[in-house]
């Protein structure tokens, strides 16, 4: 199947402005309130911000460099995971409850943004190899994590504990990994596949 390539580079730039605009709201939001999810939420955004510009360089590459520029995205996934692990520290040792309705409301704003990432990069996720995989893999997780995120402000504000926020975070640390791995695997075997005579 023939890819749209001037298809897939309007919708990663599309995908990158929105993720960036979005961290600025969640970041600032996440240092208001002491939020650790927000927080490990909006490195996510700039995280993805960053990983679907470097898509969009990495699509008029060759095929060499181009497997070259997975592995690194594999890498990069990661970055959130190890910021939620840091915020959950200091979390733990200042252990306040984020306010719950700033909490579920912005959760609310990330989900809608990721849902039209994921809804954008859905019909690219085959095509391009594990860069728009994940890109891809990278929106629709958001999307699984923001529906925690809104589920943990609604906690909150019933329990007024940090634990639902800090469950959250870790959450979201666990799924970017996954991503991660998923992410070297397919380009590994792409690799594979394209040294098999």
């Amino acid at each position: 199947m023939e890819i749209d390539h001037d298809g897939l580079r309007r919708t990663v730039l599309i995908v990158a402005l929105l993720n960036l605009a979005y961290f600025g709201v969640e970041f600032a939001v996440a240092l208001a309130i002491g939020s650790v999810s927000l927080f490990a939420d909006s490195i996510d955004f700039l995280e993805d911000a960053s990983l679907n510009l470097l898509i969009l360089v990495g699509l008029g590459w060759t095929a060499p460099r181009r497997r070259l520029l997975g592995k690194v995205l594999a890498g990069i996934l990661l970055v959130p995971a190890v910021a939620t692990l840091w915020t959950a520290a200091q979390k733990l040792a200042i252990p306040v409850a984020p306010a719950p309705i700033p909490l579920t409301v912005t959760g609310g704003g990330a989900l809608i943004v990721n849902f039209i990432c994921a809804a954008l990069l859905m019909r690219f996720r085959h095509h391009g190899g594990s860069l728009s995989l994940a890109a891809f893999l990278s929106a629709r997780n958001d999307v699984l994590a923001n529906a925690a995120i809104i589920l943990a402000g609604l906690v909150t504000a019933y329990t007024l504990s940090i634990w639902p926020d800090l469950l959250v975070g870790l959450g979201i640390a666990a799924i970017n990994a996954d991503a991660a791995v998923k992410v070297y695997k397919a380009q590994r075997e792409r690799d594979i596949a394209q040294a098999t005579p």
